[in-house]
C-alpha cells in the first residue's frame, strides 16, 4: 500500500517557494530607474514614458499623489538627455544602412514614439531611398546581384520581401528587373545626379 502523497510537494531548497514582492518605487527611486535608462540606451521621450509605466505597473507605487512619470521625463529633456530629433536621424539613418525602406523607417520612428512632424523631416530623400534598396538586394543576392536573375518566382518573392523592409514597389522592381550591377549602380546614381 502506497502512503498518501502529499498535495502540495515542498520545494527541496526551500528558496523556490519565497519570492520576495517588489518593492514599491517611490520618487526617488522612480528618477533612479529612469537616469539609469537614459545612460544605457540611447531613447525617445516616449520609449522613456513607457519604460516607467511599465516599471510602475510591475512594482506599484508608494509616493504621495500620481506618479511624476511625465515631471521626470520632461526633466531629462531639458537637461538634454533625451534628444528625439537626434534620436528620430540615428534611428533612420541606421534603419537605412541596413537596406531597410522609407516604410519601415516611419514604423519604427513610430514605436519608438516620436511625432509625425519629426518622422516625416527625416524621411530618406529619392538617392537614400535608393541606396537602401540597393543595400539590401546586395545583402540578400535580390536581382542582379543573385544567382537566377529572370526566374519570375524568385523575383516575385524578392519583390516581397523588399516590400516587407519597407521599400516602394517602383524601387524594388526597378533593383529586382535590372539588367546587372552596372545598371542598377546606374539607377541609385540617377536620383543623385537629379538633387
Amino acid at each position: 500500500m502506497q502512503a498518501d502523497e502529499p498535495d502540495d510537494p515542498q520545494p527541496c531548497s526551500g528558496r523556490e517557494g519565497r519570492r520576495r514582492a517588489p518593492v514599491p518605487l517611490d520618487r526617488a527611486r522612480l528618477e533612479e530607474l529612469a537616469l539609469a535608462y537614459v545612460a544605457r540606451f540611447a531613447t525617445s521621450a516616449g520609449k522613456l514614458e513607457r519604460y516607467l509605466t511599465r516599471k510602475l505597473r510591475e512594482r506599484g507605487w508608494s509616493g504621495e499623489g500620481e506618479p511624476p512619470t511625465a515631471e521626470i521625463v520632461a526633466r531629462h529633456i531639458e537637461l538634454g538627455y533625451i534628444d528625439d530629433a537626434a534620436f528620430a536621424r540615428s534611428k533612420a539613418g541606421g534603419l537605412l544602412r541596413r537596406g531597410y525602406g522609407p516604410r519601415r523607417v516611419g514604423q519604427a520612428l513610430g514605436a519608438a514614439g516620436i511625432a509625425e512632424p519629426l518622422r516625416r523631416a527625416v524621411q530618406p530623400d529619392a538617392a537614400e531611398r535608393r541606396q537602401a534598396a540597393m543595400r539590401l538586394a546586395r545583402k540578400r543576392g535580390f536581382g542582379p546581384f543573385g544567382a537566377a536573375p529572370g526566374d519570375r518566382a524568385v523575383r516575385e518573392k524578392q519583390i516581397a520581401a523588399m516590400l516587407r523592409a519597407g521599400h516602394m514597389l517602383a524601387e524594388a522592381r526597378a533593383v529586382i528587373d535590372a539588367p546587372d550591377e552596372i545598371a542598377a549602380e546606374q539607377w541609385a546614381c540617377a536620383a543623385e545626379d537629379e538633387n
